[in-house]
């Protein structure tokens, strides 16, 4: 990679044709997709602003990466691009079971999250179909939803603050990391669901519930399309 960012290890920049397959597109099956520059494999929240710096100063798209699963060809790259993935930050900072909220960085697999709530007596209730795979930073880039949003609501509901790098290069922090808080634009809201259009997300703080029992799964039947949207 021209320029190759000087903080991070060449062991995590990868450029072996190779080894960047895997990196070029999500599941989503009709996406349109290239083939990136480089994969960088980041860290911490310094190395993700040295990469978006290093983009911006030599006009490189710049594709951030969760776990792939998206549907939507959100983490698709393109012809140049270097992909930004957040496999390797993937640690749960922090659970506070007196405030319910948990701070992690955004390649945390969002089962693994609830794993680790769990043995606090606590819960994160949004559980899209790839929870066993995906992780929260893309869960909050989609705003995922899954079978417990319908009562519970989706992402945003439970995203309290974030930490970003926005198109800058500059770290930003939003919202809080605490249950009250009523001042303010809800800045952190906005960039729920903005897939990486206002900065890339380094650190997530999420509101958690108390521990319930197990859901589970009702299959109803009917005899026609209609007569389901009727019930």
């Amino acid at each position: 990679m021209a320029n190759t960012v000087d903080s991070i290890p060449a062991r995590r920049v990868l450029t072996d044709p190779a080894g960047l397959v895997r990196y070029q597109h999500d599941e989503a099956e009709w996406a349109p997709y290239g083939t990136p520059l480089a994969v960088v494999r980041a860290q911490t929240t310094d190395e993700v602003r040295e990469v978006v710096r290093h983009c911006l100063t030599h006009r490189i798209p710049l594709v951030p990466r969760g776990a792939g699963t998206g549907l939507s060809g959100g983490a698709n790259a393109v012809d140049g691009s270097i992909v930004l993935s957040f496999e390797d930050m993937n640690r749960t900072v922090h659970i506070d079971p007196a405030e319910r909220l948990a701070v992690v960085q955004p390649g945390v697999v969002n089962d693994d999250l609830r794993a680790a709530c769990a043995e606090h007596g606590l819960w994160y209730p949004p559980d899209p179909a790839s929870s066993p795979w995906s992780t929260i930073g893309g869960n909050v880039a989609t705003n995922a939803g899954g079978m417990c949003c319908v009562k519970y609501g989706v992402t945003r509901d439970y995203v309290l603050g974030l930490e970003a790098v926005n198109g800058l290069g500059e770290v930003v922090s939003l919202g809080r990391r605490t249950t009250k808080g009523v001042a303010g634009y809800d800045l952190a809201g906005l960039i729920v669901g903005s897939e990486g259009t206002l900065g890339v997300i380094t650190e997530i703080t999420v509101r958690l519930r108390p521990a319930r029992p197990q859901e589970r799964t009702v299959a109803g039947y009917f005899a026609s399309v209609v007569a389901a949207g009727e019930a």
